[in-house]
């Protein structure tokens, strides 16, 4: 069968009205450039800011003309707003998709947020808490860390599951050897993957590894949502997200857009890490994200034939500066062999060696990460107001 061209998707989209009937979304210029990877095309909708949710069906009918296209596998298609269209200069804030299967009344809709207050985020029916793991680069084993952190979660006893929100280069399903594509269930609903006892969904199931993707901001926010939103993920105690290293568009996405409980940053010791994972600090804090701490990984070397330790990296880095900003410090994970080998193989070390040393130090990570959970939850309790029946 021939690839689905840029050319057949603009015809197919001609047939999709455009806002208040007239026209087509082509024609007028609505249509963004079209990206097809792996048979599954990508593009957005340019619409006044303030439609945006009045005009989602104008998105849904176009990713579904364009899956009508013999030997399309999927399209994932965003509004984008149109800022210019706005009456004034002030930023717009676009509404966070809701749940596709939420039965949910529009009442939340009914009284705007009191000036100054943020909008409330849309959260994911059954989940308890999202806890997004960053670093302010790449190469200091955030994923790992990540993995080992859901794996250390679930082995303190809660349910969890995790979203590779790495989309440039997702690894979850490389770390945790799973392989074959998401069965989509009733509705747009997708039934996540599964290994080791965690919920896993990754862009890495949707296409294949040797595949180059090139994503624009649109096209970063609807696939992030999309994997949240539309995935069957359950009752979960926590949903843990690998976040791509850096502060661009999918880490905006993620703070601006989903009721994060808080981040967790993972850095080395050395100078430069710690550089790079003050500015992760800085988007956090503000976009209002409480954050966690701070994990120093690759902390130090431990020889494997001498047992002699060795601070390749320098030492200590990232606990002083947790405590130069104010963060609780984490914990300290060496480098050892034994990490990488696991991560490799997709068994990684809280799973395949559960009573390692390793493994302690993600559990009490996991630990720590936890109380700050439970602490917000009950600060939030002690804040609603009580009513008393007479």
């Amino acid at each position: 069968m021939a690839d689905v061209t840029k050319e057949q998707v603009l015809e197919k989209l001609k047939g999709v009205l455009g806002p208040d009937m007239e026209g087509n979304i082509v024609d007028l210029g609505l249509v963004s450039d079209v990206f097809i990877s792996d048979a599954k095309v990508y593009f957005s909708i340019t619409v006044p800011a303030e439609r945006a949710r009045e005009l989602d069906p104008l998105r849904a009918a176009a990713e579904r003309v364009v899956k009508e296209i013999p030997g399309v596998k999927g399209a994932m298609v965003a509004l984008t707003a149109d800022r210019k269209a706005t009456p004034s200069s002030a930023p717009v804030q676009r509404p966070a998709a809701a749940p596709a299967h939420a039965g949910h009344s529009h009442a939340e809709h009914a009284h705007p947020a009191p000036s100054g207050q943020r909008p409330a985020k849309a959260g994911i029916p059954g989940v308890g808490a999202i806890i997004a793991v960053a670093s302010g680069k790449g190469g200091v084993g955030k994923s790992t860390t990540s993995v080992n952190l859901a794996l250390a979660l679930k082995a303190n006893g809660l349910r969890v599951g995790i979203l590779d929100a790495d989309i440039y280069g997702p690894s979850m399903p490389r770390l945790l050897k799973i392989s074959g594509r998401p069965q989509q269930i009733e509705g747009r609903m997708i039934r996540p993957m599964e290994n080791y006892g965690l919920k896993v969904m990754s862009m890495g199931f949707l296409v294949d590894e040797e595949v180059a993707m090139i994503w624009r901001g649109p096209m970063i926010q609807s696939a992030l949502l999309q994997m949240l939103r539309e995935v069957a993920w359950g009752d979960l105690d926590v949903l843990v997200v690998d976040m791509p290293p850096g502060t661009g568009d999918a880490q905006l996405t993620m703070a601006q857009q989903v009721p994060l409980a808080g981040a967790v940053i993972v850095s080395t010791p050395q100078d430069l890490a710690l550089v790079d994972a003050r500015k992760g600090l800085a988007m956090f804090r503000k976009v209002e994200v409480p954050v966690f701490g701070i994990v120093e990984n690759m902390s130090y070397f431990i020889a494997p034939d001498t047992g002699r330790r060795y601070d390749i990296f320098g030492h200590g880095g990232a606990r002083k500066e947790a405590e130069r900003i104010g963060v609780p410090f984490l914990g300290e994970v060496p480098l050892t062999i034994g990490i990488r080998e696991t991560s490799d193989a997709g068994t990684p070390v809280v799973a395949s060696e559960p009573d390692s040393e390793i493994t302690g130090v993600y559990r009490d990570i996991a630990r720590k990460v936890w109380d700050q959970i439970l602490a917000q939850k009950a600060d939030t309790s002690r804040a609603m107001p009580s009513i008393v029946f007479e």
